[in-house]
């Protein structure tokens, strides 16, 4: 990403020192502190540029609108979660603060704003070829015979949706001991009470993978991870569910995308770098990575100019490994930025000692608390996302 100074910012927008200050307070303009000086900040090129394409009015409406899909302005209204100044609120709530003591499922119950959901797993058949496997077949054969989402009550809904994360739960994590045992108090206040049901996900997580002692780690890990605004995921989920298909088709569609290793599979790259590290050294394995021309996976963040508060609040929780520990030395050195998400979901599985696919498993797990939340309140909308295409193809002349 490029930076510019203040004074380079307030020449190309042709605007007083309060008018920038107001648009990064705003999020239209990310700002970070100036390595060189921190008592100085710098400002996205990138935003300061697009500011001033709108404020001469020169962005059509098309140009606007392919903007907002490539990191751009906000293209659609959502009251679950938001960026404000390098924080991450759930409905207002910081991310943060809640993940000290709260649980995914009161965070569910929060974003879904529904009150005594019964938790019970069900117990999806399972599958060969690993958990991920597991939970693509499980939700698949739900999407196929889910009733669609439109015309249902939001409450009909809720339970559907408790339901499909439990399922999700048991398919990602294998079956949940037996025996029901509360949640524990509710450290959200009335808004969001816990449900009724088994054990929490983050205990059946550290149980099914033998780390009792990651518990509370993996707990405030699916905390953080539960939402993140309208992500590639997210905006896969909504789309599908907007055309009134089930909550399941939504989940099938977010799961799809997450795969992806430019999103929840980001991790893997992270691991693979740190066996690098572990081979040749912190420094050597930065260096070979910048050196192919592939950016280094899992520093520096977009919507976090100063860092990703997610992954400073949990790596504070447990000791780094050597190896990761040197890595996060030698890329901050060599690029300027702290590490974010993906790099503690990695450090989290390494400190621990838990399974390779841990980082994308707990990622999905989480975030389909969000996904649900995103396909219940696109379900109350009651729009249709279909954008336009821009087409670049073969000219084509209209009718005479």
């Amino acid at each position: 990403m490029t930076w510019m100074t203040a004074r380079e910012a307030l020449a190309r927008l042709g605007s007083k020192p309060q008018t920038l200050y107001a648009n990064v307070s705003r999020g239209r303009v990310r700002a970070k502190p100036d390595p060189a000086d921190p008592r100085r900040s710098l400002y996205s090129a990138a935003d300061v540029e697009r500011l001033a394409e709108r404020r001469g009015g020169r962005r059509s409406a098309g140009t606007v609108a392919a903007e907002a899909i490539r990191w751009g302005d906000p293209v659609l209204s959502s009251a679950l979660s938001t960026i404000v100044a390098g924080r991450l609120f759930y409905r207002g709530r910081d991310a943060v603060a809640l993940s000290a003591t709260a649980t995914l499922e009161e965070v569910a119950a929060l974003l879904w704003q529904a009150e005594d959901l019964a938790w019970g797993p069900a117990e999806p058949p399972g599958a060969g070829d690993g958990p991920l496997a597991a939970a693509f077949a499980w939700l698949a054969g739900r999407a196929a015979r889910d009733l669609p989402s439109l015309g249902r009550s939001p409450a009909v809904l809720q339970r559907e949706a408790a339901g499909l994360l439990g399922g999700l739960g048991a398919a990602l994590l294998g079956p949940a001991p037996p025996g029901p045992a509360p949640l524990g108090p509710a450290p959200l206040g009335p808004v969001a009470a816990p449900g009724r049901g088994g054990e929490p996900l983050h205990r059946r997580a550290a149980l099914a993978w033998g780390r009792p002692g990651a518990e509370d780690a993996i707990r405030r890990a699916l905390v953080l991870l539960a939402d993140h605004e309208l992500n590639a995921s997210t905006f896969a989920v909504r789309v599908t569910v907007s055309t009134g298909a089930s909550l399941s088709a939504g989940l099938l569609a977010g799961l799809a995308a997450l795969s992806g290793p430019l999103h929840g599979g980001a991790s893997e790259g992270v691991r693979a770098l740190a066996e690098a590290a572990g081979r040749s050294g912190p420094q050597a394995a930065v260096r070979a990575c910048l050196a192919e021309g592939r950016p280094l996976p899992a520093f520096g963040h977009r919507l976090y100019p100063e860092g990703d508060c997610r992954a400073a609040a949990l790596l504070a929780r447990f000791e780094l490994p050597e190896v990761f520990a040197g890595l996060r030395r030698a890329a901050e050195a060599a690029t300027g930025e702290p590490p974010n998400i993906d790099f503690a979901l990695a450090a989290l599985a390494a400190a621990h000692g838990l399974p390779p696919q841990a980082p994308l498993l707990l990622f999905a797990l989480a975030r389909a608390v969000g996904w649900l939340a995103h396909g219940l309140e696109q379900r109350a909308s009651g729009e249709l996302i279909r954008p336009r295409a821009h087409y670049v193809g073969p000219a084509v002349a209209p009718a005479a």
